[in-house]
């Protein structure tokens, strides 16, 4: 029998970020998540876009932002258990500016990944009438910090870069005790492990005229494979059932020049766009989590997983004396197919979302406020069943910097 724990932090427990380095954010801005995760081949000149770098040329102002993500959600397994929980964080901070007429840059720092699960297991013991307890549980994650570069190299043809530099650290425990009652002892198992280290990733993006204030807009991005620098600390120690140490933490082994692969991933989209008007497209996303190893070169069992998302982004007008009409409207979908094995199969993530920017002050500036609802496993083949909706806050705050005055 398994009991799920709930949890309030980061976004909430999750199961599946036991696996790998635990649950990757995405590079979606709260824009973004509004039309489905939509952004590698379409970018609002007004918003920042975190996905593609080669379409960062496309802001002409120095644009700051922030994000906030919550997140509450159902998990259920096939035994008929459930909980329910909550969790929140930032989501970035990012700050992009024009430096010449074809070159834009922007420093962020956002999550990468975060790690939060705890379970509970109960097992007989043989040839006793006792039980055993195992409770397995982590915490942490990765952030980056991101330095992007876009450029223009002809009117519709831009390329881009972003070099990021990931961090963190995950801790993940193992306890086990015989329940004999009274005098019951733990022993603690935990494995610290920390990450460093330089990823990148390149884009490019087409934009030809193809009638009066219509643009076809064609994106691709690459994540090369990366070995990530990594060092963990593998301890255990002794507790009593009234939670105090009986022994102290005694090193088991240590590993200082480790380092886990990180697979390649290709995104690429296409976006019919009306100039200020109207934007739809696809896009799909690629990774090769089979190829994923651990420190030491452990196979992580994970599987290739893939993304399919379709958005819209609408604005009525983008001049009028009416408020309503000057609001930008998104609705999206996605469907993922997510790297993680229960019992030989991979569970999906469908997900809807919408989301519209609110105009402040003198409508330049904006809040944005995203709402995505769905689905991740199911409840057969000893999957986790997660219902969820995420919540999504942006303000956009947009400025002209390093405006050079005119003398009549």
């Amino acid at each position: 029998m398994a009991q799920l724990p709930a949890q309030a932090q980061g976004l909430g427990n999750s199961p599946y970020s036991a696996l790998g380095i635990g649950e990757i954010y995405g590079n979606n801005n709260i824009t973004n998540m509004g039309m489905g995760g939509l952004g590698t081949a379409y970018a609002n000149g007004f918003f920042l876009n975190s996905v593609n770098p080669a379409l960062l040329v496309r802001n002409r102002y120095t644009i700051f932002e922030v994000g906030l993500l919550g997140q509450t959600k159902r998990l259920s397994d096939s035994r008929g258990q459930s909980q329910r929980d909550f969790g929140a964080n930032i989501s970035y901070l990012t700050l992009t500016f024009p430096v010449t007429r074809y070159w834009s840059a922007g420093i962020g720092l956002r999550p990468y990944s975060y790690v939060d699960y705890q379970t509970t297991q109960y097992q007989k013991v043989p040839g006793t009438i006792y039980e055993s307890e195992y409770v397995y549980h982590g915490k942490g994650g990765l952030n980056k910090a991101v330095f992007t570069n876009g450029f223009s190299i002809t009117r519709n043809f831009f390329v881009g870069v972003e070099a990021a530099f990931l961090f963190g650290n995950i801790t993940n425990d193992s306890d086990s005790r015989l329940l004999i009652g009274g005098d019951d002892i733990t022993v603690k198992r935990s494995t610290l492990t920390s990450y460093s280290d330089v990823v990148w990733r390149f884009g490019a993006a087409w934009r030809p005229k193809i009638a009066k204030d219509w643009f076809l807009n064609v994106g691709a991005t690459v994540d090369p494979m990366t070995r990530l620098g990594g060092k963990s600390v593998d301890t255990y120690q002794q507790i009593d059932a009234s939670g105090t140490q009986i022994s102290t933490p005694d090193t088991v082994s240590s590993r200082t020049n480790g380092s886990i692969t990180l697979p390649a991933q290709f995104k690429g989209g296409i976006v019919l766009e009306k100039s200020q008007k109207l934007a739809f497209g696809v896009e799909f996303g690629y990774q090769p989590w089979s190829k994923y190893k651990g420190l030491g070169g452990t196979p992580g069992n994970l599987k290739d997983s893939y993304s399919f998302g379709a958005g819209l982004e609408f604005t009525p007008k983008t001049r009028s004396l009416r408020y309503l009409e000057l609001i930008p409207y998104r609705v999206g979908f996605n469907y993922s197919k997510l790297p993680y094995s229960v019992s030989g199969k991979q569970p999906t993530d469908m997900s809807a979302s919408l989301g519209f920017s609110l105009p402040v002050g003198q409508f330049v500036n904006s809040m944005t406020i995203s709402l995505t609802g769905g689905q991740r496993g199911t409840v057969i083949d000893n999957q986790i069943k997660e219902r969820y909706v995420k919540i999504g806050l942006g303000l956009s705050l947009n400025q002209q910097w390093f405006h050079r005055s005119k003398v009549d």
